[in-house]
């Protein structure tokens, strides 16, 4: 490999991103699910040798952890349906709210420009029969991601079944790739990424219970309509670095809108999201987390956008853990060595046109950056 010239590698390089990125769109809805079920499986593993330390049948000692993974999930979808069908029992309430919104909005409308009610009842009529004929025209589009979704879900479990099963099989097939001599380096970048994917995935899990607690808490205390509701849409949301924070603070915003007709609910919503994103951001997520592998924002989001654009909402979520895990192989193979510092944070502390040494693959002095959700 040393022979090739260095055009030829980095040609190679970019050859082999392009048929990285063709795959996964031809192949997403097969790729998504494996990779998460491989992501969750690593989760499942302390709990999978803990009943394999007390004698439990392999088969058994599968099943139970995915077992209390369907429980937990099943908890959580009956929660989000519960507050559902509060929002939907308070219909009329919402249909009279949007209504005098509406007619403020036609007022404010009319005061700075010369479009009378009239008008606008027009102009909404006829762009509501387009939307509805747009509607229309999705809804077999919504229908085949109904479909695809229970595909998804439907086999996670037999996913996540057959990894830690031949789990060994895959372990051996990794090693094999590499020579015995980079066999050590192999060892520590498979325990690196069990660690940070464990403790990435765990500490969403504690970030969306205290994110739900503290501001689905603090917004019912205050006297918000549909609090929880609120809590565990932006907590969920918030799962999706940058992007869903920004589509919480704007359902938020929706749910309180139609469950008001004041102005301070709304202010309050954006002052509690904005303080509680602050101790999440800052002391909590920190802490829980910890040695987690530092992303920079620019390619935060930029996975974030491409794995939404290649498979929705999973590749949105699924991003950032897979970015991680591309960073600490890059950082431990020296042909890719550049890779892992194009996606870290580790910003060097002088430089690079003005400094030679801070150009070299070797370690450098870096300062401070701004942390990704990695």
């Amino acid at each position: 490999m040393n022979d090739i010239p260095l055009t030829v590698k980095r040609s190679i390089e970019l050859l082999g991103l392009v048929l990285l990125g063709t795959i996964l769109v031809i192949g997403s809805d097969i790729i998504m699910p494996v990779i998460m079920a491989f992501f969750i499986s690593l989760v499942l593993l302390p709990v999978f040798r803990f009943l394999k330390k007390y004698k439990f049948p392999e088969a058994l000692a599968i099943v139970l952890p995915i077992l209390m993974l369907v429980i937990l999930l099943a908890g959580i979808v009956w929660f989000f349906s519960a507050q559902v069908s509060n929002l939907v029992e308070d219909f009329p309430r919402i249909k009279n709210n949007v209504s005098i919104h509406l007619k403020s909005l036609s007022d404010w409308i009319s005061s700075i420009s010369d479009y009378s009610a009239k008008e606008q009842v027009d102009f909404i009529n006829k762009n509501t029969n387009e939307v509805v004929s747009f509607a229309g025209k999705k809804m077999s589009g919504v229908a085949v991601t109904l479909s695809s979704l229970f595909v998804f879900v439907g086999l996670l479990p037999i996913y996540i079944y057959l990894i830690l099963f031949y789990k060994d099989i895959l372990l051996r097939f990794i090693f094999m790739w590499f020579s015995e001599s980079h066999h050590p380096k192999v060892k520590e970048a498979i325990y690196e990424t069990e660690t940070i994917i464990k403790s990435y995935l765990i500490g969403l899990l504690i970030q969306v219970t205290y994110m739900t607690i503290l501001l689905g808490g603090i917004l019912m205390i205050i006297g918000i309509k549909h609090a929880l509701l609120i809590g565990v849409i932006f907590a969920f949301l918030n799962l999706i670095p940058y992007i869903g924070a920004l589509i919480g603070n704007v359902i938020g915003v929706l749910l309180t809108l139609t469950s008001s007709t004041e102005l301070w609910p709304i202010v309050t919503v954006l002052c509690v999201i904005a303080g509680i994103q602050f101790l999440d951001n800052n002391i909590l997520m920190p802490r829980i987390v910890g040695s987690k592998v530092k992303i920079n924002a620019l390619f935060s989001i930029l996975g974030v956008v491409i794995g939404g654009s290649i498979a929705g909402v999973s590749g949105m979520f699924l991003s950032m853990p897979i970015i991680a895990v591309l960073k600490v192989i890059f950082d431990r193979t020296d042909i890719f060595k550049q890779w892992g510092v194009l996606l870290g944070d580790e910003r060097p502390a002088k430089n690079p046109m003005v400094f030679s040494g801070f150009r070299k693959k070797a370690a450098i002095e870096t300062k401070p950056g701004v942390e990704g959700k990695g």
